[in-house]
């Protein structure tokens, strides 16, 4: 069994802090706990904008994971370098990215890369640079059901822009993708209720596509939250992300998922400001700044609070400040990690309480090469 204090580092002595610590054989528990939820391991298509990282990417290829779905023209890249056989990149494409991303796809060859539209305009442009390729590109249609953040309502006006992309010679019409990432609930059996309402419309959406003498292929549905419902509708692909390294706000948030944290941040007290008050080297440069407090669940720093946060400080007080030292190392959990680990160029990788190597998080800038 593991150790009570898994997450500590024996030697600390040459350790910059901050520094955000993964744990490979966690990584590659919750990638076991992923496969097991689903029936089939080609139902996977994982994404990578929580890691951005090679390494994790390749464990998840050892254990049969092929498809991949990404935010970003970089970690589209990133895939393609680690051989992937299909590359989701779910964000709109805009401007320079249309032509970015056909320089993916000739990069590439042998990976089969595909984007979304949920609009005539953006799927007129696509078409366009395609047609003067003379190539063909996938397109999912973005369906909105309730985010408000990209895509379709499922109504008769996505029935048309489904038909054009079908219809159009330079693109070829994959399917659906569906993102619910704003249903959370903590019981199970509330998040399934809520996940397949939604879900309805967009079963709803497909037969009346199908009954126009169009098919629809696939749907690639949902992110973490909703995967493990999802995962046992058989019938889509599912795209969690978070669940690679997993955080404290998931952890509170949906207790019935059964992922281990596999990122720590390491910090170190660098000032006593005052009675009872600890100063630490984790400011918004080091961690996602965008939540209320708390930022980050310490995991050996008991009846704390954290007060206030800037660039470089986390101020947290405590109930007798004479307990800890300037210089004293401590271990926190990212309340959330996706935008944490881009913050970092590297991640530092422990194995049995020692630093073993460090993974670079090669997708965390606006590019690689294209």
């Amino acid at each position: 069994m593991e150790k009570e204090n898994w997450y500590e580092v024996s030697d600390t002595s040459n350790l910059i802090s901050p520094s955000l610590l993964v744990y490979p054989n966690r990584v590659e528990m919750n990638i076991e706990e992923m496969i097991s939820l689903v029936d089939d391991v080609k139902r996977l298509r994982p994404h990578i904008k929580t890691h951005k990282t090679a390494e994790i990417i390749k464990l998840q290829m050892q254990h049969g994971i092929r498809k991949f779905k990404c935010a970003t023209i970089a970690e589209g890249e990133l895939l393609g370098i680690c051989g992937a056989d299909e590359i989701l990149l779910a964000m709109p494409l805009v401007g320079a990215n249309i032509i970015r991303f056909i320089a993916l796809m000739e990069k590439f060859p042998n990976s089969e890369f595909s984007t979304l539209v949920d609009n005539t305009g953006t799927l007129q442009q696509i078409a366009a640079v395609a047609s003067s390729k003379k190539i063909r590109v996938s397109i999912w249609m973005d369906i909105n059901v309730g985010m408000n953040r990209t895509g379709i309502a499922p109504d008769e006006n996505a029935v048309v822009l489904f038909r054009q992309i079908e219809e159009n010679p330079n693109l070829e019409a994959k399917g659906f993708h569906v993102y619910d990432g704003h249903i959370r609930h903590t019981e199970f059996s509330e998040q399934k209720k809520a996940v397949d309402t939604v879900f309805e419309t967009v079963a709803a959406l497909k037969n009346r596509v199908e009954e126009q003498g169009i098919k629809v292929k696939a749907t690639v549905a949902g992110g973490s939250p909703s995967f493990p419902v999802h995962a046992q509708r058989g019938t889509v692909d599912v795209a969690p992300g978070t669940t690679l390294l997993w955080d404290a706000r998931y952890g509170e948030l949906f207790p019935y998922m059964h992922f281990q944290l596999a990122a720590v941040l390491f910090t170190r007290i660098i000032s006593k400001p005052a009675p009872n008050m600890l100063c630490f080297d984790i400011g918004h440069k080091s961690i996602a700044p965008e939540m209320d407090f708390p930022r980050v669940q310490f995991l050996n720093l008991p009846e704390s609070e954290q007060i206030s946060q800037s660039e470089e400080h986390l101020v947290v007080e405590v109930k007798d400040g004479s307990l800890y030292e300037v210089g004293e190392g401590f271990y926190a959990v990212p309340m959330h990690i996706c935008p944490t680990v881009a913050k970092y160029e590297t991640l530092q990788i422990v194995e049995n309480g020692n630093l073993v190597d460090e993974w670079k998080v090669a997708a965390r800038n606006q590019k690689i090469t294209i």
